[in-house]
């Protein structure tokens, strides 16, 4: 039986955490096929957004090794509008990676640790202690996992030649984890460069995105910031995506589809490995440009249009039918149907 204390966003046991991690796991997984299966997004953005997924798998495998038999300490999760660790897990990642020579120099040699395991297995006839089971998880962590796959707060992505029919020339892509939603965001964005060397702007558009557009904001305000700090540079098309919140046993907040699987759970009508993901892409066109400023410092700025938000659910069959049921309000006002995805199984 699992159990999630309201007040308390650590889960309760270990084998809760494996349960947790394989969820996470296979749910993303599977979000990120059911894009590309039903074209949610053009062929080039999916691939940005399998390379952002992958830094975000990498980084909850080494969180799941990480504390696999950390006896003290237990990963943070977010329950409320997210499913996903809270992003301070990351930071610790990547401050770990850091200091990593110094925490090898440390740990137990491998081949010492070896032939104490194999002393106790075969000699002594009795089970690894947890201690040095912790040990051993330590090496793997530090030995395998590297800081520059770690999904940090703010994830850049290179300005690339955008696709053929694409609003404008170039195309650029980042992603940020929201430390108030505790979700990760996957933006693109299409722009043209009054220039003939897209170089002499690379700097000072990645500095721009990383200052104004690394949180959850205002659309519209995020449009205007990086084209009012970029006289240069033109945007013509903004997409953002929210992956997230992920709605499984674990949550605790009040949003209705969370709601409707918790209650499900409850009376038994769907089994506890039941989930669904909301996502969310938002687009902004430009319409068309006006100049501001005086005869020595005119800019030219985006029109832009009204914001258009396209809302998706993606879970398994049976779940499609119990929120048809519990919250059609939801349903009815989505994109498009419901988008079906695997039911996750468990091994008890």
């Amino acid at each position: 039986m699992i159990v999630t204390p309201l007040d308390s966003a650590k889960l309760d046991s270990k084998e809760q955490y494996v349960f947790y991690h394989k969820m996470m796991d296979f749910a993303l997984k599977e979000l990120l096929v059911a894009v590309q299966r039903n074209q949610l997004l053009n062929q080039q953005e999916i691939l940005l957004f399998k390379q952002y997924s992958d830094l975000l798998l990498y980084s909850i495998e080494a969180m799941r090794i990480k504390y696999m038999y950390d006896e003290e300490e237990n990963m943070r999760v977010d329950l409320t509008d997210s499913g996903f660790p809270n992003y301070l897990e990351f930071r610790y990642l990547f401050n770990d990676l850091e200091l990593r020579e110094s925490y090898l120099q440390k740990l137990t040699n491998v081949e010492t640790l070896k032939d104490e395991f194999l002393d106790t297995l075969l000699r002594k006839k009795e089970a690894i202690p947890k201690r040095k089971l912790f040990q051993a998880a330590s090496i793997v962590y530090y030995t395998s996992a590297k800081k520059e796959y770690i999904f940090n707060r703010f994830v850049q992505g290179k300005i690339l030649d955008a696709p053929e029919n694409a609003p404008a020339k170039y195309l650029v892509s980042w992603s940020f984890y929201d430390v108030s939603h505790n979700r990760p965001f996957i933006c693109y964005m299409y722009f043209d460069y009054e220039g003939s060397n897209i170089e002499k702007v690379r700097e000072d558009l990645y500095i721009t995105l990383k200052n104004v557009a690394d949180r959850e904001m205002a659309f519209d305000t995020m449009a205007y910031s990086i084209d009012k700090r970029l006289a240069k540079v033109f945007p013509k098309l903004i997409k953002r995506v929210d992956l997230g919140p992920i709605h499984n046993v674990f949550a605790k907040d009040e949003n209705l589809v969370t709601h409707a699987i918790l209650q499900g759970i409850a009376s038994k009508t769907i089994p506890l490995n039941s989930y669904a993901i909301s996502f969310k892409i938002e687009e902004l066109k430009s319409q068309s440009e006006f100049k501001e400023g005086g005869f020595f410092s005119k800019q030219i700025y985006q029109k832009w249009d009204a914001i258009y938000r396209k809302r998706y659910v993606f879970a398994p069959h049976r779940i499609i039918q119990l929120l048809y049921n519990k919250t059609p309000e939801i349903m009815n006002k989505l994109e498009k149907a419901p988008i079906q995805i695997s039911e996750l199984s468990i091994d008890n």
